[in-house]
């Protein structure tokens, strides 16, 4: 029974990662990729991914939605809580000001933190509030595309 969940759960962190990727995001798994990721100039959306199953099936379809706008950033990462430990650290000592939550986006501009959207403003939401959410953002700090 044991190996069948670890099989189950291996699945949806396979997906979940995959769903990120197809929407553009470049996966950080180290501590060094997030230094090297966040040291680029201009604006960078870091989803920091998880597998919670309401949270996470508004947060994944939402980082891919959102990227249809007339501004959006010039980067898009992700790092994976609870699978690349160091990654989603380093990317988390960015945040300062904010406890670690997962699922969630944080919008930085020349690795600099400008705003947050944090899993209490995901879980509960429709997607579509997300989109809303980010784009505000984008709007605010991003550049016409």
């Amino acid at each position: 029974m044991n190996m069948d969940f670890n099989l189950f759960m291996n699945d949806v962190v396979t997906n979940a990662r995959q769903e990120i990727v197809n929407a553009g995001y470049t996966e950080l798994k180290s501590a060094e990729d997030v230094e090297k990721a966040f040291a680029q100039n201009g604006t960078t959306l870091v989803m920091v991914n998880s597998v919670c199953g309401c949270a996470g099936g508004i947060a994944r379809p939402a980082a891919a939605h959102s990227l249809h706008y007339d501004k959006r950033p010039d980067h898009l990462v992700t790092v994976f809580a609870g699978q690349d430990k160091d990654a989603t650290e380093a990317a988390r000592s960015f945040f300062t000001g904010y406890p670690p939550s997962s699922p969630s986006f944080a919008l930085l501009k020349d690795g600099k933190l400008c705003t947050m959207v944090e899993r209490h403003d995901i879980e509960g939401h429709e997607p579509m509030a997300v989109v809303q959410k980010l784009q505000n953002a984008f709007e605010q700090y991003c550049e016409d595309l």
